[in-house]
Parts: structure tokens; sequence; C-alpha cells
């Protein structure tokens, strides 16, 4: 399977950046964050690589990656892939199915 390009919803994107810094915050340090965006980033690029490798979800054509208390929920198109969310798993989960029913 060719590699796609991986396309971050500004959802996706406001939810990481959130996340990152609120661990700042909470560390008084970058370093987990930076460690989490280097998880991340060779996660996505296990995606682009071979997307089908990932559990589907109830959603259609969503799947999920899951990166420890992480999960990047993501779409798949011939072209693309398309990151919908990024979840910090120990959230209410009623929120998560508020926005991946919003992005059917």
């Amino acid at each position: 399977m060719a590699e796609r390009n991986v396309i971050w919803t500004r959802t996706a994107d406001i939810q990481f950046v959130g996340i990152l810094g609120f661990w700042v915050k909470k560390n008084k340090s970058n370093i987990y964050s930076k460690k989490l965006v280097k998880l991340v980033s060779k996660r996505t690029k296990q995606i682009a690589e071979n997307p089908l490798l990932y559990k589907k979800t109830d959603f259609k054509n969503i799947r999920v990656a899951s990166l420890g208390n992480f999960s990047i929920n993501f779409k798949i198109t011939d072209k693309e892939i398309i990151i919908t969310s990024f979840w910090d798993n120990r959230q209410d989960p009623k929120k998560l199915l508020r926005i991946l029913e919003s992005k059917k």
C-alpha cells in the first residue's frame, strides 16, 4: 500500500496542542510533551504506511490507533490519512463520541 499524506483536522490539532499545553503546565517542563510529539510523529508515519493495520471503530470509515493513554482517530482516503481527533483516553468518552458523531 502506498504511503499517504497525513492531514490533521482543526479539531484534532486543537486537541493535540491542548494536551501538550496541559502537560507542560502540569509538569512545569516540556520534556514529556516533546516525547509525546516524537511518539505521535512516529505513529502517524506508521498509520500513513499501513492504515489498515489499525482497528475499525463503530463509525463509518474511522479507525483508531492506540498510543498508551492516547488514541488517534483517522479516516482513510485514496491519497490521504485524515486525523479526525487526538484523544486522551482518561477523558470522558461521551465527549469523544460527540466529536466523532459531528464528523460523520
